[in-house]
């Protein structure tokens, strides 16, 4: 890969020299190496964007009263920490339901037994070996995002594309982590994501407004927000869906939410509020399919621990 000096960046983007050294050091240049006191930037990365160019979108339907939700949170917070016996049979349960449900939305036909078993080693007649891989992988993606919030690192493009690399590892790796350089479609929905070639500038300008203009929301609106402002730009070819529901509950755990579980029995529901958020701004439906999944989720952690 070819690389140019932070010199060299600010005369092709029209940046200063000092400018770009602290982007690179927010971690807002994607791909850059420090070597010494000095930054090699990828002779393709993209332009930064401007976070004061970045205009504030039309949300509808944010206004809610999280106050119960609250409650069950601080009851929970109560309770930490957690023995090791109960954080781990906690862990067990979450990624076995989460994985399960996660993959049969997407079409993965091993039931939730099966998924067990295959999460503890053994294949299972009959079934794909992409179906066995979709299952490995996403354990392995659940436990990437447990990682990064146990490490408080910041959500990133980078660590998007590593969890996605995850998703489709073995099963499609000239595509994993990778934006898409094609246009698509979505089956049964009314929203067009944008052109391939505005992902990369569109994934970037997400970033700036989670940091910045979501920090007034609630953890549950920040949470259902990105997951559905992700979908819409629709950065990978395969594996965005189970890489949005990741995102979703990695900005409720580093929060202290417990993660919540889209089940495949509520796919028409959540495929229908997801294109409503799309299509018109208003993400109250999608909203109140999360807050009821975060009470459901708090009141089955509350159930354990009292």
């Amino acid at each position: 890969m070819k690389y140019i000096s932070s010199k060299e960046a600010s005369e092709k983007w029209g940046i200063s020299d000092r400018r770009i050294r602290v982007l690179c050091n927010e971690g807002r240049i994607e791909g850059v190496i420090k070597i010494g006191r000095n930054w090699s930037i990828p002779f393709d990365a993209v332009k930064p964007v401007d976070a004061r160019e970045i205009n504030k979108k039309n949300y509808i339907g944010l206004e809610f009263d999280f106050s119960y939700i609250d409650s069950l949170k601080h009851s929970i917070d109560e309770h930490r920490p957690f023995s090791k016996g109960l954080s781990k049979s906690l862990q067990e349960k979450i990624i076995v339901e989460w994985t399960y449900h996660s993959n049969a939305i997407e079409g993965n036909t091993l039931t939730l037994s099966e998924t067990k078993v295959v999460l503890e080693g053994i294949t299972i007649g009959g079934k794909t070996m992409v179906e066995h891989l979709e299952t490995i992988n996403h354990r392995q993606a659940i436990l990437f995002v447990e990682d990064l919030i146990s490490n408080k690192e910041p959500l990133s493009e980078w660590n998007i594309k590593n969890i996605h690399a995850l998703i489709l590892k073995e099963i499609d790796n000239i595509n994993a982590g990778k934006y898409r350089s094609e246009n698509v479609v979505i089956s049964g929905a009314k929203h067009i994501p944008p052109k391939h070639y505005q992902v990369g500038y569109l994934m970037q300008k997400l970033i700036v407004e989670y940091q910045n203009e979501w920090k007034e929301f609630h953890p549950v609106v920040r949470a259902t927000l990105l997951h559905g402002e992700f979908v819409k730009i629709h950065p990978f070819i395969d594996g965005y869906g189970r890489t949005a529901r990741l995102l979703l509950n990695f900005e409720l755990m580093r929060n202290g939410y417990p993660p919540i579980i889209i089940k495949n029995e509520e796919r028409a529901r959540y495929y229908d509020v997801l294109d409503m958020a799309h299509t018109t701004m208003n993400y109250e439906p999608f909203i109140e399919l999360v807050s009821e999944l975060v009470i459901e989720s708090a009141e089955l952690w509350l159930s354990v621990l009292d």
